[in-house]
């Protein structure tokens, strides 16, 4: 976990986020989480933007076949994963947006 890590210790994913950067600077910025609980690990984040998840994706080379999806808040909000290694780092793409609220369909007169 944490203990005794220094930022030096986060320098994989930093450097892949330095890589990143510079290879596709010109796509959506992302949320960007690195963190001591997982050392290894950049995660690219994007909230109410499936398609800037959706231009990572292609761009990283992720098959549209490896992203899982899931619902949380009680169907609410949808939730797309994707995984890939990335210049060392175990990177991971999330995307959050609201599933659409179904409209009602008028009753036939």
């Amino acid at each position: 976990m944490s203990d005794g890590l220094t930022l030096d210790d986060l320098g994989v994913p930093l450097r892949a986020l330095r890589s990143l950067a510079a290879d596709f600077g010109h796509l959506s910025a992302p949320a960007v989480g690195v963190t001591t609980i997982w050392p290894n690990r950049l995660e690219l984040a994007f909230h109410g933007d499936l398609a800037g998840f959706e231009a990572w994706r292609d761009a990283l080379g992720i098959a549209p076949g490896a992203v899982t999806h899931s619902t949380q808040s009680g169907g609410r909000t949808r939730v797309l994963v994707a995984s890939a290694k990335y210049a060392g780092t175990a990177l991971q793409l999330v995307a959050y947006a609201d599933v659409p609220t179904p409209t009602p369909v008028a009753a036939a007169a």
